[in-house]
């Protein structure tokens, strides 16, 4: 098997109109480390294996022969990898830079860190406000309930918006759209806790490598995800996500 510095992985369901920008710039930019990228598709009936399969040649396409959900579809690459740190990337994000090499290099210069995650802006540039402390009801509430673009002092608390982005520093809770993480602790964790079949499985991890290892944003690198906030608007993914967050707060809130 060869042995690459850093294994990357997509999971994909119907993901057509994201996919080709995520590949092209992750591919196009990450030139400073040697980088594998797989991905794992839950059956998308939309043409995206197809158009993978055709386009990418150096990309490895997993079929999970059904929809399994999110952190199970990352844990079908967890045997195959032979690297020394994993990025799990969402399929509508996209890079301006080697982002994968500068987190590498972070890493490599901080023994203590596990997990690390970028700075994650909008498609134009605007920041994402994105929750960095662990969840908890009254965080919840505050970002379901957010009307406006200047978000409440809860939101500002969750999402650590005083924080000072000139220097890294250390969070609870890393969102799963991009996380950097050492393989072989990812494996020795076992991945993601499979019972979340979508959301909350990002905090879930993020906390369980906290038991052992920092948990840091790195805001020298910077990540652009479209972020369609589809559980406020699919009824369907409303219950996910409420079926995941009362799981998570029976498994770390006892």
């Amino acid at each position: 098997m060869n042995s690459y510095k850093v294994s990357g992985c997509i999971v994909t369901h119907n993901n057509m109109r994201t996919i080709k920008k995520t590949l092209d710039t992750l591919l196009q930019y990450t030139k400073g480390v040697d980088f594998k990228l797989y991905i794992v598709d839950n059956l998308s009936t939309d043409g995206t294996p197809d158009f993978i399969r055709k386009n990418y040649s150096g990309v490895e396409l997993i079929l999970s022969g059904e929809n399994i959900g999110f952190g199970a579809g990352h844990n079908k690459v967890l045997q195959l990898l032979d690297s020394k740190y994993h990025v799990i990337i969402n399929p509508d994000i996209a890079v301006e830079e080697d982002v994968i090499a500068k987190l590498a290099g972070f890493m490599d210069e901080n023994s203590d860190v596990g997990l690390a995650s970028p700075r994650i802006c909008f498609p134009g540039g605007k920041e994402q406000i994105l929750g960095k402390r662990n969840p908890k009801m009254k965080y919840l509430a505050a970002s379901r309930l957010r009307k406006g673009e200047e978000p409440s002092p809860l939101l500002r608390e969750y999402a650590m918006l005083d924080a000072d982005m000139s220097k890294p520093f250390d969070i609870e809770n890393a969102t799963g759209c991009f996380m950097f993480i050492r393989t072989e602790l990812f494996k020795k964790l076992g991945g993601f806790d499979e019972r979340y079949f979508m959301y909350f499985e990002d905090a879930d991890l993020t906390r369980t490598v906290r038991k052992t290892q920092r948990a840091v944003l790195f805001p020298d690198a910077t990540v652009y995800h479209v972020w369609g906030r589809d559980s406020k608007r699919d009824l369907r993914l409303m219950r996910v996500h409420v079926k995941s967050m009362f799981r998570y707060f029976l498994k770390w809130c006892k």
